[in-house]
């Protein structure tokens, strides 16, 4: 496995072994390092889960992610290597920081609230709800004036809390890390989906490699209907979902949304036991078409 994150940190110009393990957490709170890390821990994870396999289409009956999450999801699907994945992804987070620097905007959770009541505030304060994620979750975002007069004008029995994130993603506020993508994607060679590719936009499943990347380009100036990916996977019939590095926070909707569907998330390599067992039970056999 270091061999590999040693390549792909040559393809993505930048030490991710080293940012992975010394970095301290400013250093990589940069959207420009943090989202190369992110998606080189979700291939990394199933690397060793489906070792001796460029990717795991195989075995899985669809994929998915949230935002940048989407990036891993395609190079698991077979519609991006993992070095077409790696250079994307920089390029992303390259894009979105230099984004983010033109305006001071940032992003909220809104947790609670009639859903009505909460977009309807949303709107009145000239943000986006940038995220919805299911249970009564969405993320709001804005200049950094909106969010906090919308602060200080919530929506009745919500609660608020700021993230720690570089600007308003997933809004018009990236439109100019879109035209930057839009003019990179061209280049790539993109391969169809091997399995259900479960998309953001509107949870619907995408055949086409290309729209796959289309989608790819677009969402960093879209919401994240990551609410909607989740029906997708209960009307798929998902019987388990293990959430690859850095894991937790989809688990946990999971958990909420999806009753009586097998949970996973893969924090340390102490669950890689629990993670091949879940595979063997729920995973179609190996040599099988997904």
């Amino acid at each position: 496995m270091a061999d590999r994150l040693h390549w792909w940190s040559a393809v993505a110009g930048l030490d991710l072994v080293q940012y992975g393990t010394e970095a301290d957490a400013e250093t990589i709170k940069d959207t420009a390092v943090a989202q190369p890390l992110l998606v080189a821990a979700g291939m990394a994870a199933g690397s060793v889960l489906f070792p001796g396999s460029e990717t795991p289409s195989a075995r899985l009956g669809a994929v998915a992610g949230h935002s940048v999450g989407e990036i891993t999801a395609a190079a698991f699907a077979g519609v991006l290597s993992p070095e077409q994945a790696v250079a994307f992804v920089r390029q992303r987070g390259l894009a979105m920081a230099g984004a983010a620097a033109q305006t001071a905007t940032g992003m909220c959770a809104v947790l609670g609230g009639e859903p009505d009541e909460v977009a309807a505030k949303i709107a009145e304060h000239g943000l986006t709800a940038a995220n919805n994620n299911g249970g009564g979750q969405i993320v709001a975002a804005g200049t950094v004036e909106q969010l906090e007069a919308f602060k200080a004008d919530p929506p009745a029995k919500a609660r608020i809390i700021a993230l720690s994130v570089a600007g308003a993603f997933h809004t018009e506020h990236m439109a100019a890390g879109v035209e930057r993508l839009a003019r990179l994607a061209p280049g790539l060679t993109v391969q169809d989906p091997q399995t259900a590719y479960v998309s953001n936009a509107d949870g619907k499943t995408v055949d086409g490699g290309a729209e796959v990347l289309s989608r790819l380009v677009s969402q960093v100036a879209n919401p994240v209907r990551w609410d909607l990916c989740m029906e997708a996977l209960e009307r798929l019939g998902a019987t388990c979902v293990i959430e690859v590095p850095p894991a937790g926070t989809l688990t946990n909707l999971v958990k909420r949304n999806l009753k009586g569907v097998a949970t996973l998330a893969l924090k340390t390599p102490d669950d890689l036991d629990k993670a091949r067992e879940l595979i063997a039970e729920h995973a179609a056999p190996e040599g099988t078409a997904s």
